[in-house]
Formats: C-alpha cells, sequence, structure tokens
C-alpha cells in the first residue's frame, strides 16, 4: 500500500539555515524529503504523540476537564497532551494528568491508540483508576472539572461538547467495556 506524504513545511536546514531541496534521498527512502544540498541533512517529518489518560473511579465515573486553552476552550476533554523528548508514553500520560486534572491515579493499561494522519498525530490514552476525589487543575490549562458517568454525560455535558473526535471514542468504548466487566485495547483511524 502507497501513501501520499504531504508536502514538507521545511524550506530552510535546521542545521545550517541553506534552501532545502525537496527530493527522494540516496539512502533508497521511497519518500521525498526535505534535504540540504549544502550539509546534507535529510529532514523527517514524523507525527506528533498525543499522550492521555482515562481517570476514573471505582463505580465507573470519569473525570472530564473544561479546556481553558485552544483549540476547542470551553470543551470538554480527557487529560492529554504532547508527549516530551526524554519521556516515555507512559510518563507523559502521568504529567499532562497531573497538570491538566491535578489527579492522583495509578496507571493502569493501554486502552487505546487512535492514528489521526490528518493533523500527523497518534493519540494514546491509558486506563488509569483515582487514587482520591480531590483535584487541583491548573487553571491555565483547565477551567473545570468534573466526574461524570455515562448517563451524566449525556444529559448535563452532551456529547457534542467533547472537544475531539479520540476522547469521543475512547470515552465510548470505556463506558461500554466498563458496563461489560472487561477492559480491552482499541486502536482506530480518525480520518
Amino acid at each position: 500500500m502507497t501513501f501520499a506524504a504531504p508536502l514538507s513545511q521545511i524550506h530552510h536546514c535546521r542545521n545550517c539555515g541553506s534552501k532545502v531541496a525537496h527530493r527522494l534521498p540516496d539512502d533508497g527512502d521511497k519518500r521525498v524529503r526535505a534535504i540540504c544540498p549544502a550539509c546534507g541533512t535529510v529532514h523527517y517529518e514524523n507525527p506528533l504523540m498525543v499522550v492521555g489518560t482515562v481517570p476514573y473511579t471505582a463505580d465507573g465515573r470519569v473525570l472530564l476537564c473544561q479546556r481553558a486553552i485552544e483549540p476547542r476552550k470551553g470543551y470538554w476533554t480527557l487529560p492529554a497532551g504532547f508527549m516530551e523528548l526524554g519521556e516515555t508514553a507512559s510518563q507523559g500520560a502521568m504529567r499532562e494528568t497531573a497538570e491538566e486534572a491535578g489527579a492522583s491515579i495509578e496507571l493502569g493499561a493501554l486502552f487505546s491508540l487512535i492514528s489521526v494522519p490528518r493533523v500527523g498525530q497518534v493519540h494514546l490514552f491509558y486506563l488509569a483508576q483515582l487514587q482520591s476525589e480531590a483535584f487541583a487543575p491548573d487553571p491555565s490549562e483547565t477551567q473545570a472539572v468534573r466526574l461524570v458517568s455515562a448517563a451524566e454525560l449525556a444529559a448535563t455535558i452532551h456529547w457534542d461538547n467533547i472537544a475531539f473526535t479520540t476522547v469521543r471514542l475512547t470515552l465510548e468504548h470505556f463506558f461500554a467495556d466498563f458496563a461489560r466487566g472487561q477492559f480491552g485495547t482499541y486502536v482506530a483511524d480518525v480520518p
């Protein structure tokens, strides 16, 4: 299967500042890359990793965060954000949960992995049992936090107010699995 790569947004070499050429590398790579003719640097562009958690209580309520920042300011999401260099996916998920929700969790298994090639991202959500119902979110990132059951989400927050498709899919799978009494792992692609 062949995928069309989007045109690179790189126009100058990050190492030496020279104007790059967009061509196939000489190493057999099959994708057009931004290549510096002056220093030979091949600039690879790869998806960003978004890592987060599904923080939940023993009775199946999930902790949602109301976004204080764009994109989708005011909408509800799971605590998640971009993975940083030098951290593992699970470390990033725990950091984001602490920052956005101020929640104490016990990290569980990877629950969902959703590719979003349109924006060059891969979203990973881990199950996370809440250790307390006391939360201290960072107000620069989160306007409010709220524990909700599936019924409460539908009746008060409403599914249309969930910020991202990846979060909606993850929540739908979580509530279905919790009701069934067994968690799976979900992999999906969002066009």
